[in-house]
């Protein structure tokens, strides 16, 4: 019996906040599949990961791989797979940063942290396994196209080590108490946070038909300006918002003498920053019209986003 065909994502009818909310919808669903049952030896070590990854969230990047898929006439079931595999190495990503030997956290998503919940070893555990998930779902799914799913596999695997994500997280553990300038809090962001938003949003365009090159490196432009302004407003958020209302720490950042763009730079004029890198966000995406659209809408929201 021959295979149903492949389902362009459609982002034209509903109003973004439902196509927002389907989109999260289905990768919940779906991460729900992809994660081993709770009841499955080792049975501790999977109910953890399920903790941890079904705990809610914005689910930002997976959205991010949804409305860059938009540019590409992306399949569907394609950039599910590949939402799912991005919010898993976020997840993972989570759960280490909250250990005590990292940013010690005791609240996520107002839930117990996983070490919390479960131990400290198992969190470890969780982690590894989150991130192994990630790379199983993505080089298992079937792409038509085998050398476009090895770059993927490579772009994510990049934007996760040493050259991105944990990269990252090294250059802020060592910036404890010490000052940096705009450069160097830019060149920490842009691999703790930027390199995964990245990531998310390129992998969702090679879903889908071939860009350009002036279209990728459009598209890449933006990405990387909107990986800034999701941390700029992350820092403006950390000593605005309440505990409550993040579902974690509240003043965290400088309760542990983490540089921020708040702290280097003042509350307005880290608000004047976000507002600036908005617009340099939105400008590369003019090279697509009207097919950007929820990508400029995500990054209104990320943008003006309370919680």
């Amino acid at each position: 019996m021959s295979q149903p065909p492949l389902r362009p994502a459609d982002p034209v009818r509903p109003s973004f906040p439902d196509w927002m909310q389907g989109v999260q919808a289905q990768v919940d669903a779906a991460l729900a599949r992809y994660l081993p049952p709770g009841e499955a030896i080792p049975g501790r070590l999977h109910q953890a990961m399920r903790y941890a990854t079904l705990s809610g969230g914005k689910r930002v990047r997976p959205v991010l791989v949804f409305a860059a898929g938009v540019l590409t006439d992306s399949a569907s079931e394609r950039l599910e797979v590949v939402a799912c595999a991005v919010e898993l190495i976020h997840s993972y990503s989570l759960v280490h940063d909250d250990l005590p030997c990292m940013d010690d956290d005791v609240l996520r998503r107002g839930r117990p942290t996983c070490h919390v919940e479960y131990d400290q070893a198992t969190a470890l555990l969780v982690g590894d396994s989150l991130q192994s998930l990630a790379f199983e779902i993505l080089a298992r799914a079937d792409f038509g196209d085998s050398r476009r799913q090895l770059e993927m596999v490579r772009l994510l695997a990049r934007a996760s080590g040493s050259c991105g994500m944990a990269g990252g997280q090294a250059i802020d553990l060592e910036a404890v108490g010490q000052p940096l300038n705009q450069p160097e809090l830019e060149l920490m962001h842009a691999l703790k946070t930027g390199a995964l938003i990245r990531a998310a949003v390129l992998l969702g365009a090679l879903c889908g038909t071939a860009l350009t090159t002036t279209e990728r490196d459009a598209l890449d432009r933006f990405a990387k300006r909107a990986g800034l302004l999701f941390q700029v407003v992350d820092d403006i958020l950390d000593c605005t918002a309440s505990t409550a209302t993040l579902g974690k720490t509240a003043g965290k950042d400088a309760a542990a003498e983490k540089p921020t763009y708040v702290s280097l730079l003042g509350l307005q004029r880290a608000r004047e920053l976000a507002a600036e890198l908005r617009q340099q966000a939105l400008v590369p995406l003019a090279t697509f019209g009207e097919r950007s659209q929820r990508l400029v809408q995500l990054t209104d929201f990320i943008t003006q986003r309370r919680f």
